[in-house]
């Protein structure tokens, strides 16, 4: 059954409306947006095996979806962060946690795929990494109306878990065999996209305040994106651009001083932010329903009923729950409420999964593992949430 391009248009304008209605139910349910989106794409996959219709390159179009969603989001997030000295001990207490916890949980996780699957060790680390990995797709959203101090800690956390995981999935991916080389190669790349970003992002800094065209903002996002993605395709951790650009931009007081306040006006980028924020947000949360919602889709209902999965997905849930409490309880000595819950898995797991090369596959190691992984870390979540309802004001969207 082909459907015609109406019929596909009151399909996803149908989607839309309901991810708003979905948001307005977990306000009052206190149950997550992307559990019920998770849940919607399963029933229109039944839906479409009933009807006989199919979706051609679905895998395509998710990754498209995530990595569009990936960076509005993280974008999204650091719009509201400011840069303080009194941070300063923030930002190195979430980049350690955020670099230690995901290097034990991986190492942890690739210890137990190594063992339950028999596979070499190397190629069960390359595939429990992206599972290492916070997700602030979800988290990011979800700690809106937080205090501020818990705010800030979760999305430093989960920015910094993103681009590490970024960085550590890449370094694994690419040496197979670790040296001294190797990590000189990391430290080169890692300076090289630093000052890239510093560079790009005063370009697009530039371009806030001297465009004046009405279709400024979705011009400005679509050169980041590509920005990002010919990082991507030079192996650069490009992630790190998105995040200097949203801190630049909500920060530009510290970073335009002196002769580039010649050419760049604060009072003009303060009145812009507004309005890119509401934009950003806006497009952030149409990408985020339609990738979840595929995401369910293309879920192997099949896989679900096995064993392996069970084992695997309740596992690797354990030891992610198990080495975040010990890390915040004894060594970062954070309030474990609602911190040690909000660590969900998501776009950016589900991202890096699709990246593996197929040399790194695994049998037994498939979406439906990743898809039991993401409900359980989203139920820990909604359970965290409710143990904060004090400290809200109203109950998150993701």
């Amino acid at each position: 059954m082909i459907l015609d391009a109406y019929t596909f248009l009151i399909i996803l304008s149908s989607l839309i409306i309901l991810s708003y209605l979905f948001d307005v139910v977990a306000k009052r349910s206190k149950i997550p947006s992307v559990i019920l989106l998770l849940t919607t794409g399963i029933l229109l996959q039944l839906l479409a095996k009933y009807f006989n219709v199919t979706l051609p390159g679905l895998r395509n179009i998710l990754e498209l979806f995530g990595i569009i969603g990936l960076i509005l989001i993280v974008l999204e997030g650091t719009l509201d962060l400011e840069l303080k000295r009194e941070k300063l001990p923030l930002i190195r207490k979430t980049l350690l946690t955020a670099t230690l916890t995901l290097l034990i949980t991986a190492g942890l996780i690739g210890w137990f795929v190594n063992f339950w699957l028999h596979v070499p060790y190397n190629v069960a680390l390359v595939n429990a990494i992206p599972l290492a990995v916070i997700s602030s797709a979800i988290a990011i959203p979800s700690v809106s109306n937080l205090t501020p101090e818990k705010k800030e800690f979760i999305v430093y956390e989960a920015t910094f878990s993103d681009i590490i995981g970024i960085i550590a999935f890449n370094f694994a991916v690419q040496n197979e065999t670790v040296g001294i080389g190797s990590f000189v190669t990391l430290a080169v790349d890692l300076v090289s996209i630093f000052l890239i970003s510093i560079v790009c992002c005063l370009i697009l800094l530039f371009f806030v305040d001297k465009i004046r065209s009405h279709i400024k903002f979705f011009l400005i996002i679509a050169i980041l994106i590509l920005l990002y993605a010919v990082g991507k395709k030079l192996h650069l951790s490009s992630l790190l651009m998105v995040l200097c650009f949203g801190l630049m931009l909500n920060n530009a007081a510290l970073f335009i001083k002196d002769r580039l306040g010649k050419f760049i006006s604060l009072t003009s980028l303060q009145s812009e932010i507004v309005q890119l924020k509401q934009i950003n947000g806006e497009s952030a949360f149409v990408i985020r329903t339609f990738f979840f919602l595929l995401f369910g889709f293309s879920i192997n209902l099949q896989e679900l009923y096995q064993l392996d999965v069970w084992v695997l997905g309740f596992t690797i849930f354990s030891i992610i729950l198990l080495v975040r409490y010990l890390y915040l309880q004894y060594v970062a000595r954070v309030p474990l409420i609602p911190e040690l819950f909000i660590a969900p898995r998501g776009l950016i797991t589900i991202l890096l999964f699709y990246s593996i090369p197929a040399r790194y596959d695994i049998v037994g190691m498939n979406e439906s593992v990743l898809f039991f992984v993401v409900l359980l870390s989203s139920l820990l979540m909604m359970l965290g949430l409710l143990l904060t309802r004090n400290d809200v004001k109203d109950i998150p969207n993701y």
